[in-house]
């Protein structure tokens, strides 16, 4: 199904070649292909993510079918000449999922060699796509039009004014109808309402985007929105857009407003630059003060209680732009953090959550939570403030809500939690130590685990609701899992966050991208509920639409008509639907700031390395970065540990952390329990080396595997049972290292398969020759040991140097008793001695 691209003469486009380039070499097999995506023999898909895979992220397909069927296996072929690069099995299924009565997860994760390929499992063949570090470049920068095109006063995609007579205030403190300028911001969606609540979180998400990933943005816009250069990213120009509007909201310490215009805006498809709507004083519209009571003016009540969470957002954009302006600018960078000083007080006013007003109708972001928005403004001004005060507020907040309450849940009131996720965490683990990051990381942890208790029972990974901009929801809960790895370096929940990804970009049972235009040549929404659309056919190039709902929510609402047909038709069903049609508000809607939370995930998705940045040898990782002067010393044991307390000691007394891969018969031996509970308590990293010390292939012939897949997998499984006594659980020690440092292509897709990455040591020096005893022909001495690192000191940034735990008593020259030396060596060379973890936590 592929789509119509419209564009318009007053538009601009920011389409990088890598999202448009798609149909060239492939083109005649995607067109082979497409009959049997639409429609498999078996009435089956096989749904992808339309933009691609990073060479080290998980890669996992979903097989749908809505008929019997019968599958073992799938395969992975290259596109160019259908050779099969990779065959896996199709696992379990996973049954019945909306319209489809069969799913299985097809999982090639093991595969990291760039290139164009397919899937097919049994007669069903995907579409074309691509495994490659660029898949995803120019994507952030590509979303960002549409915040442009939401530009209220000036629009640039128009290239005209609008409503430049904003506005007169209702509620404050001074008189009714007192006219202040705050022209300027975003339009929500359709509509041209404008709210705090979301503007200054789609303010701080563009600003955070900056902060986090700035090589990642371009300038080919100038401050105004039009096309050209000014110097600065892009994505700070629609940021100042917005902080500019939230000073104008917050003009002065004791004066804040939360909503510009109300529901009298909602009276058909017009251009904001032709807008009719009256609120009774000609073209200008209501500012609404926040006074923490109930407001509305008229039938219609929202359920304020309190001034903190507008204020709390308020806070932490102003505080986030100081931190990036300051330096550029010292007016804004004062004025900023000023404003966000007197925000913060102002929610302390009254505690409690303020909601939007309506007039005409009891429509509203029924926002309920409120802790989470002052945490995130107190952890941001603790950061650039450094007074502990705020450190302690935000500690308090983070504990009065741990979990965004929606996390988990089948359903939540509009917007009732917002944001979708909850910000401040993340902040303040990062300016956090010890227990209170503990703490606060656990409590991201604690709702991802919520989601996944849902998500692990079906095949997409799915756990969000389905309820109104389940989009929104999905984007911000796969910035959570994507925050949480980032803080702790646990890939548990990689799988997760992937899929939450590849649901946005076609990995959902509709087969289709829910981002306007991206990518260029697949499908996409065409026909979003955007008065652009309707009256000029203009595309939104890259907004989110809200997404997927209920079946029940979807025929509760009044108004919805679907007026060219529905393409999806065979992939709808009671539980869940979704429509590319303008007349379905419900599923179709762009949203402002649901792209800004897109803008940051297209950002982190193409900033991230993955395993492109680590050294593979056979499909296992052999390296870390070599950008980076870290080095990870790991200690492999199965029948010695006579130098366990040695290293145990020196690591201790040189505050140095290694990892440790023991085998099952390790982990076993009585002998040995007390040096692992102390390695663990230590903080070292515990992994797994086998159970029985099993050779895996041929020392000659390295592609014979000596082991059958069964005997590998129990095999593994024992080692994991033993570790599980010690309380140490793969989720959290996924790394594997393979016995006798010794493995093929076959072990790691075998690795791979069983949720865990194959690692080895990197090759260079002759550490691991340290079990060598002088009746060995390869003996080595600890001399030429400690030579063979030192020579090559300057050279090892991201090694993973092996050794041994203990060795045969044979051996008197003893390699643990050096590590003094090693660490001091290592260390005067500018290395950090860092985990296995750590070392390979993708940046």
């Amino acid at each position: 199904m592929h789509k119509r691209l419209h564009f318009s003469s007053g538009g601009t486009t920011n389409c990088s070649p890598k999202l448009t380039s798609f149909l060239t070499a492939s083109v005649l097999l995607w067109m082979m292909l497409t009959a049997t995506t639409t429609l498999g023999a078996d009435n089956a898909w096989i749904r992808i993510n339309l933009m691609g895979y990073k060479p080290g992220s998980v890669k996992v397909a979903v097989l749908c079918s809505k008929g019997e069927i019968s599958v073992e296996k799938f395969k992975l072929l290259r596109a160019s000449d259908n050779s099969v690069v990779f065959e896996g099995s199709a696992g379990k299924d996973f049954g019945a999922y909306g319209p489809f009565s069969h799913t299985f997860r097809l999982d090639f994760s093991a595969v990291h060699e760039t290139g164009t390929y397919v899937l097919s499992a049994g007669t069903t063949v995907s579409l074309v796509f691509e495994i490659g570090d660029d898949v995803y470049d120019g994507a952030a920068d590509f979303v960002l039009q549409y915040m442009r095109q939401q530009r209220s006063k000036y629009n640039p995609y128009l290239r005209d004014s609008c409503h430049t007579a904003d506005g007169y205030t209702m509620d404050g403190p001074m008189p009714d109808s007192t006219h202040l300028d705050v022209s300027g911001g975003w339009h929500d969606a359709t509509d041209y309402l404008q709210y705090v609540t979301t503007s200054a979180n789609a303010t701080y998400h563009l600003l955070a985007s900056f902060r986090d990933f700035p090589a990642v943005f371009g300038d080919a816009h100038l401050d105004n929105g039009l096309p050209g250069s000014n110097g600065v990213a892009d994505v700070l120009d629609e940021a100042s857009w917005g902080l500019q509007w939230l000073l104008k909201m917050h003009p002065r310490s004791d004066w804040m407003f939360n909503q510009l215009a109300d529901d009298r805006d909602h009276k058909g498809f017009r251009l904001p630059t032709k807008d009719t709507a009256s609120y009774g004083k000609g073209r200008e519209r209501p500012i609404y003060f926040v006074t923490g009571k109930v407001q509305g003016l008229g039938k219609y009540k929202n359920r304020t209680t309190g001034t903190s969470s507008t204020a709390g957002k308020f806070a932490s954009a102003f505080g986030l732009g100081y931190e990036i302006f300051k330096d550029t600018s010292a007016v804004l960078g004062n004025k900023l953090l000023g404003r966000a000083k007197s925000a913060y007080e102002f929610g302390l006013r009254i505690p409690g959550n303020t909601q939007t007003a309506c007039y005409v109708s009891p429509y509203f972001y029924e926002e309920d939570n409120w802790v989470d928005d002052m945490e995130l403004a107190a952890a941001q001004l603790f950061g650039v403030t450094g007074e502990n005060r705020y450190f302690n507020a935000a500690r308090g907040y983070a504990d009065q809500e741990p979990q965004t309450p929606w996390l988990g849940a089948d359903t939540a009131a509009h917007y009732q939690w917002y944001p979708f996720i909850n910000l401040g965490h993340y902040e303040l683990a990062k300016r956090a130590k010890g227990s209170a990051r503990s703490q606060v990381v656990a409590y991201y942890r604690e709702g991802i685990e919520r989601v996944y208790g849902r998500a692990s029972k079906n095949a997409f990974l799915r756990g969000v609701p389905f309820i109104w901009c389940s989009n929104n929801l999905q984007t911000s809960f796969a910035i959570q899992c994507y925050w949480y790895r980032k803080l702790t370096g646990d890939t548990q929940f990689e799988a997760l966050e992937q899929a939450a990804f590849d649901w946005i970009m076609g990995c959902n049972p509709w087969g289709t991208s829910m981002v306007v235009g991206l990518p260029a040549d697949r499908d996409f929404p065409d026909d979003p509920h955007s008065s652009l659309n309707v009256l000029y056919g203009y595309q939104t190039l890259g907004a989110l639409v809200d997404g997927p709902v209920y079946g029940t929510i979807y025929r509760k609402q009044l108004g919805v008509t679907i007026v060219h047909g529905d393409e999806y038709a065979e992939f709808q069903s009671p539980y869940v639907v979704y429509h590319d049609d303008y007349g379905d508000y419900a599923t179709n809607e762009p949203t402002m700031d649901g792209t800004a939370s897109l803008v940051y995930l297209m950002a982190a998705m193409q900033a991230e390395n993955g395993l492109a940045n680590f050294t593979l040898d056979h499909g296992a990782i052999v390296r870390g970065s070599r950008k980076d002067k870290k080095i990870a010393i790991v200690f492999t044991g199965d029948e010695y540990a006579d130098g366990g307390n040695t290293i145990q000691r020196t690591l201790k007394e040189n505050k140095a952390k290694a990892s440790f891969f023991f085998t099952g018969n390790f982990y076993r031996d009585k002998h040995f329990s007390k040096l692992i509970r102390q390695l663990k308590k230590d903080g070292h990293y515990l992994g797994a080396h086998s159970d029985k010390h099993l050779l895996y292939c041929s020392w000659t012939n390295r592609d014979s595997t000596l082991v059958s897949r069964e005997i590998f997998m129990n095999d593994l499984e024992a080692n994991y049972r033993e570790m599980n006594r010690f309380g140490i659980i793969r989720e959290s020690s996924p790394y594997f290292l393979p016995p006798f440092e010794w493995h093929n292509d076959t072990i790691a897709s075998w690795t791979a398969s069983a949720g865990l990455r194959l690692i080895n040591l990197t090759q260079g020096t002759l550490s691991h020759a340290d079990y060598t005893t002088p009746s060995m022909k390869n003996y080595r001495s600890s001399d030429e040991i400690m030579n063979s690192i030192t020579s090559k000191a300057d050279q090892m940034n991201g090694f993973i140097l092996l050794m041994h735990v203990g060795t045969d008593g044979e051996r008197r020259d003893k390699l643990y008793d050096r590590l003094p030396e090693l660490i001091a060596h290592l260390r005067a060379k500018g290395y950090e001695l860092v985990t296995v973890n750590e070392l390979l936590r993708s940046k």
